[in-house]
């Protein structure tokens, strides 16, 4: 594929799904689990922190990390996937040409004990917690929506549990 007669650079010329790590940050509150989501840099939609894969750890491992650069979250994690969910990616310098890759993330949960002031990307976005049906409702992704509204049905999601 060419742009202009030019060959694409090489992180353009994506053709196959590629899989990203994702966390899906929680805690216990006073009526139920709430879910922390994650503002994006480019859009300011509503995401969980993810990433790509990091050579020499766990796909687990990988979503703890990005949930503290993207989010100061840290926590227990669980190296049961929780669910999939896909969505486009666009890639690319931020004012050249863009390409949307397809991608699928793995979520995995992350128990949240401590919330950083001071983090990585703390000037780049901005996070909240909601419980986890508003939350469903924030994030664009249907399987995400899916994923979110299902903590619903957690026994810790509710306070009589």
């Amino acid at each position: 594929m060419t742009i202009d007669g030019k060959p694409l650079p090489s992180f353009l010329d994506a053709t196959e799904t590629r899989t990203q790590y994702g966390a899906l940050c929680w805690r216990r509150a006073k009526n139920g689990v709430e879910v922390l989501l994650i503002t994006s840099r480019d859009t300011g939609r509503w995401v969980i922190p993810k990433g790509w894969p990091i050579k020499g750890l766990s796909p687990e491992a990988t979503a703890a990390r990005e949930a503290w650069e993207e989010a100061g979250a840290e926590g227990e994690t669980d190296s049961h996937c929780l669910g999939l969910y896909s969505y486009d990616k666009g890639l690319g310098p931020a004012n050249g040409p863009q390409r949307q890759v397809p991608c699928i993330v793995a979520v995995y949960s992350l128990h949240v004990r401590d919330l950083a002031d001071r983090f990585p990307e703390v000037k780049q976005r901005q996070r909240k917690w909601f419980p986890p049906h508003k939350a469903a409702r924030k994030v664009a992704e249907p399987e995400l929506q899916a994923l979110l509204a299902g903590l619903d049905q957690w026994p810790d999601s509710r306070t009589d549990a």
